[in-house]
């Protein structure tokens, strides 16, 4: 079976523009959150999120895409243009029918959504771009018509495992032979007012911190952004002269089949199994394990469960850490977000902080380091679970 390399990351998130941006956070524990800064907020009761902040996609982007583009979209065009570029990838290599575009999302243009809504309600002709921009598949197709892309593209809408579910199928596709690289991640722009109205009526929003695994935790912090990768065969690299950052070794999926809020714990656990088992690793191999770690009640309790019924006594030694208080839950996007934070860990041999934890839940048992770790880092696993019970896990390893 073919191996799926990582050659080029690519980030936008709260931290700032760039993987670089986004790891310095994780790694220093600084938290980006601060407060709601959108038009039409004055309704809302939660003043907080993990924004990106002063963004001016013109300035990043030629200026023509971007006012064609959702918010969404422009992220991801700008964390695909800085992973392509890290992967060294010329344009005439990129193009055709060998190479494939997956971008997940929650919802996709929800910006695009709001505003348009927002203008015929008060009797105003909306945007003649409101339908393509707002499309779950807009940045998909955005991307594929920049790098002319002309092999599988579409998006996965798996709500916040969208990301790692396009990074897994994609990595499937390479290993099956049907592609030889894929462009594959997650973005996500959906803090609008209507959007967090609709989390505060769930009543899941923290009023002031996200504290994954924390007995005082109250809720999730409202994150967007992109996360990207390039992927890469074996075979296809060598034939370029490229090296991979790490290897993409497991992907697992899996559905609870259960509520369409609340989690069960047989998912989250068959989906680390899956992984593991794809990857040819056993659960002794794993140096570190990226959380899911949302901060809500239940959430954090059934992970906590599923990772104690995959590790059993090696929890005690398996360092964990999410990074949703850093830059937010980025939902769609933050399976891409995350598995970067993870690949930068493993290549730095830092463990990111666990911030905001105070006293630790006695019900999630877990090995939650609250300053900078060091240490050797050679296969780790990165978490992500969705409303409706659709789980998907990631492992890389190192080169």
């Amino acid at each position: 079976m073919r191996k799926v390399g990582i050659t080029g990351m690519g980030a936008v998130s709260a931290a700032g523009v760039g993987a670089e941006a986004l790891w310095s956070a994780a790694r220093d524990g600084k938290s980006c959150v601060g407060p709601l800064d959108i038009p039409r907020s004055e309704i809302l009761r939660v003043g907080i999120a993990a924004q990106v902040r002063n963004f001016d996609a013109t300035t990043l982007m030629p200026a023509e895409l971007a006012r064609r583009n959702d918010r969404y979209t422009q992220f991801a065009h700008i964390a695909a243009d800085e992973a392509v570029k890290q992967a060294g990838l010329a344009p005439e290599q990129l193009r055709g029918q060998r190479s494939s575009v997956i971008i997940g999302t929650g919802i996709g243009g929800m910006n695009t959504i709001d505003d348009g809504c927002y203008d015929v309600y008060q009797g105003r002709r909306p945007n003649v771009l409101t339908v393509p921009k707002l499309l779950p598949s807009a940045a998909t197709t955005h991307l594929s018509i920049v790098h002319g892309v002309t092999g599988p593209c579409f998006a996965i809408a798996s709500a916040c495992s969208s990301a790692a579910q396009s990074i897994g199928i994609a990595a499937q596709l390479i290993r099956a032979g049907i592609i030889d690289r894929a462009i594959a991640g997650g973005s996500e722009a959906c803090i609008t007012t209507a959007t967090v109205r609709g989390w505060e009526g769930m009543r899941v929003l923290s009023p002031d911190l996200c504290r994954p695994f924390s007995a005082s935790r109250n809720g999730i912090v409202l994150g967007e952004g992109a996360g990207v990768l390039v992927l890469e065969a074996e075979d296809a690299m060598e034939e370029r002269g490229a090296e991979p950052v790490a290897w993409l070794a497991g992907y697992g999926t899996t559905s609870d089949a259960f509520d369409v809020i609340q989690p069960d714990v047989n998912g989250p656990t068959e989906a680390m199994r899956g992984a593991l088992a794809d990857a040819g690793l056993s659960p002794s191999d794993i140096d570190y394990l990226n959380a899911h770690g949302t901060g809500t009640a239940l959430n954090d309790v059934i992970e906590s469960e599923a990772i104690g019924r995959v590790f059993g006594n090696l929890v005690d030694a398996l360092p964990v850490s999410s990074v949703k208080p850093i830059v937010g839950h980025g939902l769609g996007a933050s399976g891409g977000l995350e598995i970067i934070v993870t690949l930068k860990a493993m290549l730095n041999g830092i463990v990111p902080p666990q911030i905001n934890l105070g006293t630790q839940d006695p019900k999630c048992a877990l090995f939650l380091p609250t300053e900078p770790l060091k240490r050797p880092i050679r296969a780790a696993l990165s978490n992500s679970f969705a409303f409706g019970g659709i789980n998907a896990c990631l492992v890389v390893t190192a080169v």
